[in-house]
């Protein structure tokens, strides 16, 4: 499905549906999507926002011929604890064998994460084409970062979106990218410049790809995406090429 999130081409939902586990939940846009259709009978979201496993999607990558950026479970967390483990492995799986595309895969539950990659890829590190992140939007939640670091892959990246709060000091050590973002829709929290200002910064210290996403609720009186009288296009963002070429 294609997709407006400006990071990724086009978004992949085996499953669909979640539960609430940090304040990052409190507003979540796919429950918000998929509660507005609960009981629509024959629409895909007729369950509303229960976790709901969709195997008949499971083989749909495979008939995407020309290479894409997959953002997997838009809609959901792949590493959900009601999620059997067997049918994860159908995942990556497919995600294997569509060896062309390169899928992001990004989760809240990062130790369930590090635990699964620790058994698939035993001796190995997970392929290339299939980049490993974590959801980060305090820094009561940083611990996500280091089960992040301890899990074997290729390309790791964090989605600080949204920040809720600032982050402090972050161990960027194997990190690869950095996505930053406010909240948006209804009773979006604000966000302050200054917490994205310290992880710009961060990254720009430490050679991390940063990606600013968006404001959300909260617009600087600067307007656009300016601070500090520099545009954001001027630090460095993520390159697909780039960083398979990184992992090398």
């Amino acid at each position: 499905m294609t997709t407006s999130i400006e990071w990724t081409d086009t978004t992949w939902n085996p499953v669909t549906g979640c539960t609430k586990i940090s304040p990052g939940c409190d507003r979540c846009y796919a429950e918000r999507f998929s509660e507005r259709f609960r009981g629509v009978a024959g629409n895909h979201f007729e369950q509303g926002f229960d976790l709901t496993l969709r195997p008949e999607r499971l083989e749909q990558p495979l008939h995407w011929r020309q290479p894409r950026m997959v953002f997997v479970n838009s809609m959901s967390d792949l590493f959900h604890k009601d999620i059997p483990d067997d049918y994860i492995d159908r995942v990556f799986g497919t995600m294997e064998r569509a060896w062309w595309h390169t899928f992001q895969v990004l989760t809240k539950r990062s130790s369930l994460l590090r635990d699964y990659l620790k058994r698939r890829y035993r001796d190995r590190l997970c392929p290339r084409n299939i980049w490993l992140g974590v959801s980060v939007e305090d820094s009561a939640r940083l611990s996500r970062v280091s089960h992040l670091q301890d899990a074997p892959a290729s390309v790791r990246f964090l989605s600080v979106e949204p920040l809720l709060a600032p982050l402090g000091a972050v161990d960027l050590t194997n990190i690869h990218w950095v996505i930053v973002g406010g909240e948006s829709g209804p009773g979006a929290r604000p966000l302050d410049p200054v917490w994205v200002r310290g992880i710009r910064d961060q990254c720009l210290d430490a050679g991390v790809a940063f990606f600013f996403k968006q404001w959300g609720g909260f617009r600087p009186k600067t307007g656009g995406r300016s601070l500090d009288g520099r545009e954001w296009s001027e630090f460095p963002t993520i390159e697909p090429e780039t960083y398979r070429d990184a992992a090398e």
